[in-house]
């Protein structure tokens, strides 16, 4: 009894911090065990597909080209910008194919039920003869590049993607070292949680609160 009741309150505290939300659940209410239930399953549907990707990309995270995390916005696969794009471009390497048919394998066969955002980054060095208007463009441009491969190429549906550009102002390091620049230019593939409000009269629009930083 006890061990359920500890899986019940990390589960929720867990899953509420990866999507940024706050319920109000009621004791002994079906729907909120049934919820109960079904983000517990999820988590560990997150858990077995990070460890699905450590496997595969195992060389690539050895090698700092990608990096795995469990953050408040779902389970996030980092690639280098660099690996992905060249300098000013939004056209995928060729050369970056094989590891982005390694991500789309798991998200195809692994992680059917959930949706992914795709989020597009740059340094904050400024636009100058690439074309471009701004960093905004090049890194919504970029992420939408990997939004149609996986589309297009990997056969992922359409319906589970999304793409956002933010530019230079979401950095994970300095701008002012080379190797902090580095860091910055790239694309987030964000596996999202799939939590929802909980309906009916009990739940009250005070009750809840949107979630934050989730992609549309």
């Amino acid at each position: 009894m006890k061990n359920n009741l500890l899986k019940i309150t990390l589960t929720l505290f867990i899953t509420f911090s990866l999507a940024g939300c706050t319920f109000i659940f009621q004791k002994g209410r079906r729907s909120d065990l049934q919820r109960i239930d079904e983000l517990s399953a999820q988590l560990d549907e997150l858990s077995r597909s990070r460890g699905l990707l450590e496997q595969k990309l195992g060389q690539e995270i050895n090698d700092k080209q990608i990096k795995l995390q469990m953050m408040e916005k779902g389970l996030v696969i980092t690639v280098v910008g660099d690996l992905l794009f060249d300098s000013g471009k939004a056209e995928i390497k060729p050369g970056a194919y094989p590891l982005l048919e390694k991500v789309s394998s798991i998200l195809k066969n692994n992680m059917l039920k959930f949706n992914v955002g795709i989020e597009g980054h740059t340094d904050n060095v400024p636009i100058q003869r690439s074309g471009w208007k701004s960093n905004w463009e090049l890194s919504t441009s970029r992420a939408l590049s990997v939004l149609h491969y996986l589309v297009n190429d990997q056969g992922i549906s359409p319906e589970r993607l999304s793409a956002i550009g933010y530019g230079e102002y979401r950095p994970v390091a300095s701008n002012e070292t080379k190797d902090g620049r580095k860091q910055n230019r790239r694309v987030e593939i964000v596996i999202l949680p799939n939590v929802t409000k909980v309906k009916g009269n009990s739940a009250r629009s005070s009750d809840l609160k949107e979630p934050q930083g989730n992609l549309k």
